[in-house]
């Protein structure tokens, strides 16, 4: 059966496929402006009844404590999103405005495949450590360490890469044993609706265990933070939500994962390939328009060869025209509403405003009439302490600033209230990752190396977030540690 099949999404509560209670809301193809349909918007009633069914998943059924269903499960979602991939990708490019390139990888494969590494993960996982006998305080006794489920996560998910993170979520929570209310971003609601139809008609996914909430209404993400039923919250979006959201788990003192924002930095040392290194700055930045919190978009380069770098990252980006997501070879489609347009417009006038140029871009683009477009964009001219160079702005916008040797490359690198991400390029492999070693970041690569995979934890330090998403580390962090001391007399 084709998904959304009369064009309308609806949420999946205890099971069921369902209308919301506000009615529905419009979803609208970013490089288009049109209607592609409807999403069930979903009020508080419903967000209640979603986390009420998945605690009785939790508290009432077998599923945290049956690994053999659970892995089974979760791939089964995982073939059954296979069977529907070709669907899959023209929705995706439609609602998110994903180039057809990137589905191939992060943006839908790559996260249906992923879902492997959290079966097999459990399946083979260690969940009770015997610790052997030993006699504390004198008293002779058996111990051991048992991980198990949470309890009841609320997922809560951006719109820039939905797939990757709503599996990155779902996955390992699912996994390791906890139920999940979904709450993802209402810019691109039928991504995460249609894992509702799939769950529902092609798993053995019990009732209540998987809720898949869409809304409007932001405030129904809080309602996940701040229920007492909820016992682990994971977020990933801005760093000022990811406040909003600590201070409302506070309140009953939940687990927290944090996801949030970033604004890396590209360092090229002084013996790099400067064509190579600024090409590939200047290509990363304009991929799904800059939408990605992990995109290196300042570019610290050698002072005495910084006119030049400017020129090359210019001219690699210049040449990259946004357009069509759905034609093979676009590299650059739209961001994904107007509101973002607007926002990513109004930090280039402000770049100007602080003394910048632009090398290229600097606008909307004016072959594209209709669509949320903004040009690639080279600004130079700014220090590190420009607001567009320390803010994040999730657009196709690489700001250019010189460094006077490595000490003062890491020096800007490290000053940023954000620590997600950071490249190094130098033609010198142990100067490189002497450098990458001293930044203050959760990710790094040297000279092009590919920190992105099922088994890598993904994260930052500072205001980009706490916990790891991905790799052991992130199925862990839906795993409680219970440790067990039995008598041996």
């Amino acid at each position: 059966m084709a998904l959304l099949a009369d064009g309308v999404s609806r949420l999946l509560i205890d099971g069921k496929l369902t209308s919301g209670g506000a009615g529905g809301f419009a979803t609208v193809n970013p490089a288009t402006e049109e209607v592609l349909g409807e999403a069930a918007n979903a009020d508080t009633a419903d967000m209640d009844r979603a986390i009420g069914a998945a605690r009785r998943a939790f508290d009432e059924t077998g599923w945290s404590t049956n690994t053999e269903l659970r892995v089974r499960c979760v791939r089964q979602l995982r073939d059954a999103m296979r069977e529907h991939v070709e669907e899959l990708r023209d929705l995706t490019i439609a609602d998110v405005g994903a180039p057809r390139m990137l589905t191939a990888g992060a943006q839908l494969e790559g996260p249906i495949n992923d879902l492997s590494f959290a079966a097999d993960t459990a399946e083979n996982y260690e969940w009770t450590q015997d610790l052997g006998l030993a006699s504390p305080m004198g008293i002779p006794t058996r111990r051991s360490v048992v991980r198990e489920a949470v309890g009841v996560v609320g997922a809560i998910t951006p719109w820039n890469f939905p797939h990757q993170i709503n599996l990155a979520k779902l996955g390992p929570a699912l996994a390791a044993g906890n139920t999940v209310v979904l709450k993802p971003a209402p810019d691109t609601p039928w991504v995460a609706a249609v894992l509702g139809e799939l769950i529902a008609e092609h798993t053995d996914i019990p009732p209540g265990v998987v809720n898949i909430v869409t809304s409007t209404d932001h405030a129904l993400g809080a309602m996940l933070a701040k229920d007492p039923r909820v016992d682990l919250v994971s977020f990933t979006g801005s760093t000022a939500t990811g406040r909003s959201v600590m201070a409302d788990a506070a309140a009953t003192i939940k687990k927290v994962f944090l996801e949030l924002g970033g604004k890396s930095a590209f360092l090229v040392l002084d013996d790099a390939d400067l064509a190579a290194a600024c090409s590939v700055a200047g290509f990363s930045v304009c991929l799904h328009a800059g939408q990605g919190c992990a995109i290196t978009t300042r570019l610290v380069v050698p002072r005495a060869r910084y006119d030049e770098a400017v020129a090359i990252a210019a001219g690699t980006m210049g040449s990259i025209k946004p357009g069509d997501p759905s034609k093979p070879g676009t590299i650059c489609g739209p961001v994904i509403s107007a509101r973002q347009r607007d926002r990513v417009q109004s930090y280039l006038d402000l770049a100007i405003t602080e003394g910048g140029e632009f090398a290229c871009g600097g606008g909307r683009p004016a072959d594209q009439p209709a669509g949320f477009f903004i040009e690639p964009t080279v600004i130079s001219g700014l220090t590190n302490e420009a607001r567009v160079a320390r803010e994040e702005i999730f657009g196709p916008v690489l700001t250019v600033i010189p460094h006077d040797g490595d000490d003062d490359a890491v020096r800007i690198a490290n000053d940023s209230p954000y620590g997600l991400s950071g490249t190094v390029y130098g033609a010198d492999p142990e100067r490189a990752a002497g450098v990458a070693a001293r930044l203050r970041a959760g990710t790094v690569n040297v000279n092009g190396g590919v920190w992105y995979s099922a088994d890598m934890p993904f994260g930052g330090y500072k205001q980009s977030g706490n916990g790891r998403e991905m790799g052991i580390a992130g199925f862990e962090e839906y795993l409680e540690i219970k440790a067990i001391a039995t008598a041996a007399n």
